[in-house]
């Protein structure tokens, strides 16, 4: 008996080698979601460390010392709350009256659909 049948029952329904394609799909999307967050993760103590260094080489230690300190989630907060009020405002706020007037049309026998039902016979 193959291998593969005694994992999966349903292994005459799916071959071997969709199996392996979707196995090595699935891998290959696991790793690269794992190196996305590693990435990410690391990003800010690679940005920090770049910065400390700049500043440093440009005699400025007081402020390298801070540069990897990171930003409060009040300060966090507030630059939000800073950005999302000036996006806002682009917007022009304009009055939303609206006046519906009926006008008066001319009845037109094109546009009633009461005689195409009344003179409906089903045959």
């Amino acid at each position: 008996m193959n291998r593969i049948s005694t994992i999966f029952p349903a292994a005459g329904a799916i071959q071997a080698d969709n199996l392996i394609l979707a196995a090595t799909g699935y891998t290959v999307v696991f790793f690269a979601l794992l190196l996305l967050y590693f990435a990410f993760r690391l990003l800010p103590h690679l940005l920090a460390f770049n910065l400390k260094r700049k500043l440093i080489k440009t005699g400025e230690p007081e402020k390298a010392r801070q540069a990897g300190t990171s930003v409060t989630g009040e300060v966090n907060a507030a630059i939000a709350m800073a950005v999302y009020l000036y996006l806002h405002e682009l917007h022009d706020h304009e009055n939303a009256v609206l006046t519906i007037k009926k006008a008066a049309r001319i009845y037109s026998p094109w546009s009633s659909k009461i005689y195409n039902v009344i003179h409906f016979r089903g045959r």
